[in-house]
């Protein structure tokens, strides 16, 4: 795909559907499960326990039990909501290209992470993307998700540590799919959703290197 076509022959006809659609996926990614189940639910924030972060490993670690699920869920849904809304407005305006429809997936996937991260409604303190970013890793082609999904859960089994996998799906994503697409603008994207998971890992990072980063475990942590 010509990127000048984006600045020429498409103008309005491209940015106003995207416009539209980076406001709806960032309010989807706002919508973030571990917050909305410990505060209104449990009527305790997970962000005061354990880490302090919004997201599904910090939750399980302080609250386990099925509400877990409901965590789980909201965060896959409200990714495949952003995708694929953005979809479909983007197939309404400019017909049905390819590539155009792919780069709509990427467009989605960027501000609903964005959203995830950045909530307006939670103080703009939220998760680290992973389910989210999973799910629209999951949604972009089947070579991509193996790669990012494939090595986090290698890289989960044989160390324990949820972070080290989250760091290679962050850091694959990109690079999956400029292999599979062949696109620059569409890797550009891919590196902003890449780069975002990596970067709100970062502690994590320099955990792993201290050899104090915490190791995952099935057994909820009891006070």
């Amino acid at each position: 795909m010509d990127l000048t076509l984006f600045f020429t022959e498409w103008g309005l006809d491209f940015w106003l559907p995207a416009l539209i659609m980076a406001v709806v996926a960032y309010f989807c990614g706002c919508f973030n499960g571990a917050v909305i189940v410990s505060k209104y639910i449990l009527r305790d924030d997970v962000r005061t326990h354990g880490s302090g972060n919004a997201g599904l490993t910090n939750f399980f670690r302080t609250f386990g039990g099925p509400l877990t699920l409901v965590v789980i869920l909201t965060d896959v849904l409200k990714a495949v909501a952003a995708v694929l809304l953005t979809t479909v407005v983007f197939r309404s305006f400019l017909m049905n290209d390819p590539m155009v429809i792919v780069l709509a997936k990427y467009w989605g996937g960027v501000f609903c992470l964005l959203g995830h991260m950045f909530p307006c409604m939670f103080g703009f303190r939220g998760g680290k993307g992973i389910l989210s970013g999973g799910t629209i890793a999951l949604m972009m082609d089947w070579r991509i998700a193996l790669v990012v999904w494939g090595g986090f859960l290698i890289l989960f089994l044989l160390t324990r540590y949820v972070s080290l996998g989250s760091l290679w799906a962050g850091a694959s994503f990109p690079f999956a799919s400029l292999f599979v697409y062949r696109n620059a603008l569409i890797f550009l994207l891919a590196l902003i959703c890449g780069g975002l998971v990596v970067w709100k890992h970062r502690s994590n990072l320099a955990r792993l290197v201290k050899g104090e980063e915490s190791k995952f475990s099935f057994h909820r942590k009891t006070s």
